[in-house]
Parts: C-alpha cells; sequence; structure tokens
C-alpha cells in the first residue's frame, strides 16, 4: 500500500502552497494572481526537486469552470458581434502556422534538435495534441511536450505583465451572462451540464474536451437566453489556481540539468513568437479599428484557458479573444499535420 505521502499529502500540500502563493501575489496586485502564483510556485518547487504534484482532477474541474465563465459572455448581441468579425479571427489562426514555422527555425538553429521535434515544439495548438503528433512523425515526445510547456509558461507570466506595465486595462465593454444574478442551484445544473458536455466530446476523443464541451455548452445556452446563474468571483479564482496548480506540476528539476541548451533555445523562440505575435496585433488593429490589447492577446501564442481567463481578468475583450483562441486551436489542430506532410515533401 502506498504511504499517506503519496496518496493525498503531496498534492494536498500543493493545493495549500498554490492558495497562500495566489493571495501573495492578489496582496502585491500582481496580474492574474490567482494563476501565476500556482504556477510559480509549483514551478520553482519541483525545480529545486521537491516533486509536487496537483490533484488529478485539478485540471478538468479548472476547465469546466472556466468554460463556463467564458461561455456567459457569448449573449445573442455579442455573439452576433463577434461572427461578424470572422475573417480576422482566420487569418489570426493562419498566422499562428506562420509564426510556428519562424519559431521552429529558430528552435533548430539554436536548440540542437532535429527540425520535425522544432517544429511540433513550436506550434501554438493544444500541448496533448502536438505531443502526439509529433511521435507520429519521428519527434522526440518529451521535448515537444517540454516546449509546449514552456510556451503556456512564459507566456501566461510575460504577457499579463506587459499589459498592466503599459496601462492597457478595463476597456471592455462586454458584461457576462447579461448581468444576470447569482443562483446557487442554477450554477449547480449550469456546472453539471457543462461537466456533461466535457464528458461526452471526452468520449468522442476531441482535443481540448473540458475546455470546449463547458464552453460550447454554456455559449448555446447563454445566447438561448436561458441564464441559470452567474459565476462567483471566487469560484472563478478557484478555475485558475487549479489551471495554475496543473500546469506547474508539469516542469521537472531534471529539465534543467540535462537539456540546458534545449531550455534556452526554447525561452528564445517563444519571446520571438510574443514579439511577432505582438507586432502582427497592431497590424491587425490598424486594419480593424479593435483595441491592439484585445488582439495582443488574441494573437498571443498561449493556452487557450489561459489567454481567455487573461481577457477576463484584465477586463479585455473576452468574447473576442475566446473566439480567437478557438479558431486558432480548431485551425491549427485540424492543419498541422497535412501542412507538415506538404512542406516536408516540398523542402
Amino acid at each position: 500500500m502506498k504511504p499517506a505521502r503519496d496518496r493525498w499529502l503531496n498534492p494536498a500540500l500543493a493545493l495549500v502552497l498554490c492558495a497562500a502563493a495566489g493571495a501573495l501575489m492578489q496582496a502585491i496586485r500582481a496580474p492574474l494572481p490567482w494563476m501565476i502564483g500556482p504556477l510559480l510556485v509549483m514551478a520553482l518547487c519541483n525545480f529545486g526537486g521537491a516533486r509536487l504534484r496537483a490533484p488529478r482532477p485539478a485540471r478538468p474541474v479548472g476547465q469546466v469552470i472556466i468554460g463556463v465563465a467564458l461561455g456567459l459572455y457569448f449573449t445573442p448581441p455579442v455573439a452576433r458581434e463577434v461572427l461578424s468579425y470572422w475573417p480576422l479571427l482566420i487569418a489570426a489562426a493562419l498566422l499562428a502556422m506562420l509564426l510556428a514555422w519562424a519559431c521552429a527555425w529558430l528552435l533548430a538553429a539554436a536548440g540542437g534538435v532535429d527540425r520535425v521535434t522544432a517544429f511540433f515544439a513550436s506550434v501554438p495548438g493544444g500541448a496533448t495534441e502536438m505531443a502526439v503528433l509529433s511521435e507520429r512523425y519521428g519527434a522526440r515526445v518529451d521535448r515537444v511536450a517540454l516546449a509546449q510547456s514552456l510556451r503556456i509558461l512564459t507566456v501566461v507570466v510575460v504577457v499579463p505583465f506587459a499589459l498592466v506595465w503599459s496601462g492597457a486595462r478595463g476597456e471592455d465593454s462586454y458584461l457576462p451572462g447579461a448581468a444576470i444574478a447569482f443562483d446557487g442551484g442554477g450554477l449547480a445544473a449550469l456546472l453539471a451540464i457543462a461537466a456533461a458536455a466535457g464528458g461526452l466530446l471526452a468520449l468522442a476523443r476531441l482535443p481540448n474536451a473540458m475546455m470546449f464541451g463547458p464552453l460550447l455548452a454554456t455559449i448555446a445556452l447563454t445566447i438561448a437566453e436561458l441564464n441559470l446563474s452567474s459565476v462567483p468571483g471566487w469560484l472563478s479564482g478557484l478555475g485558475q489556481l487549479l489551471l495554475g496548480c496543473a500546469l506547474g506540476s508539469r516542469f521537472e528539476r531534471a529539465y534543467l540539468s540535462s537539456m540546458a541548451r534545449y531550455v534556452a533555445a526554447v525561452f528564445a523562440s517563444i519571446l520571438f513568437a510574443i514579439a511577432l505575435a505582438a507586432a502582427s496585433a497592431f497590424v491587425l488593429a490598424w486594419l480593424s479599428g479593435l483595441p491592439v490589447a484585445t488582439l495582443v492577446l488574441a494573437t498571443a501564442p498561449g493556452g487557450i484557458a489561459e489567454m481567455c481567463i487573461m481577457a477576463k481578468v484584465l477586463q479585455l475583450g473576452v468574447p473576442l479573444v475566446t473566439a480567437a483562441h478557438v479558431t486558432r486551436v480548431i485551425v491549427l489542430i485540424t492543419t498541422t499535420a497535412p501542412v507538415f506532410r506538404l512542406m516536408r515533401r516540398f523542402l
């Protein structure tokens, strides 16, 4: 029988540390405190050899909560407005593929890895999906998974601080769920529906099921004006904490010692991607007339949940940012393999 430490004490200690780190970040008024705090404390402890792990349901539970909170923004008028920007959403998704090729070239040159590994390590699609695809085409799966995790970590830390320091905050005129009141029974029903939708997509083996399922189910209810309840701030904070804890638990001390050159090259390629995405956001803002800060989040190469939470906390175009990242993930997951085969044949 496993000792208590292996069964429950380790993840319990992780949650306590994550809560303390989130509270500290909130006290010093850091952006996105309930995600950045847990993420950093887990990563730093594991880099130090602590080998902390998140509770097994932390990520899916966090995704369900965040999916519901984001879906409530899509009232009928908002949904119509977001749909009117579909050329912009497609352009941002295609731009992400071009950024991936540029970053893959940099990573292969500086990180000492083959081009296949560098490519799948650089595509800002779902981390799990890119790891699965990379194995099919003979890439180093461990290095792809590491790069994808470092990408999300770096973007989550760098982008919100950059936006806050630039003064980009509080420009969002959208209100979630038509500003409906909180109802305990309605919230329980909403979360149950969302979890069931995520479970169905997971059974169908669709990517990012526990994020897409709750998000799409809540959007459908909100568009139909079936407003069951709002999501209280403490619950949204809990969702962020669980996601930050789960993401930070991916890191291990061995990464720093065995792959130092590769890790440094990954960080360089990620910062390069952030810079290119920010530059493209300025161009798209000039063409569309939308706020630059909103498009910076919409084009940033981070994870869908993390970027959408960032938009929610900073109040920067939540529906548009959510739609942009959903479109990006769908486009990249469906086109990465055929595009890779095509480019490998002709190059």
